[in-house]
């Protein structure tokens, strides 16, 4: 049985929570595996056989509620969302880039920068 701690979920930042956030990570390029079982109406088809979630003209996943800005096929969801861990360092450093400061859980989550933040492709 291996007893040693998992360092990654120890870099995870309980105080980050995505209530608090503007579903930054629905921003990101989504390259889908083989094993992926999302709708077709989600995936967009690159000329060289790349499949990768459709994003709208706004840059959001085409998958998220607007309203909302929540997962319309969150049991559905590709692994690389799944694997995207709430408050990790990659969402961390995701919604820096976006808000343009560090990321607590209790800061104004409808003020941002215009900066885009950078892609995540497997």
């Amino acid at each position: 049985m291996n007893t040693l701690p998992d360092p990654y979920a120890e870099r995870v930042d309980p105080a980050v929570s995505c209530s608090s956030c503007e579903a930054v990570c629905c921003r990101l390029t989504v390259v889908l595996m083989p094993d992926d079982n999302v709708p077709d109406w989600l995936i967009d088809r690159h000329t060289h056989g790349l499949e990768t979630l459709a994003k709208g003209d706004d840059g959001w996943c085409i998958g998220v509620d607007r309203n909302t800005l929540r997962c319309t096929i969150y049991d559905q969801r590709p692994g690389i969302c799944r694997k995207f861990a709430m408050g990790s360092p990659g969402c961390r450093h995701e919604r820096e880039q976006w808000f343009d400061r560090p990321a607590p859980a209790d800061h104004d989550a409808h003020t941002h920068s215009d900066k885009m933040p950078l892609f995540f492709s497997r």
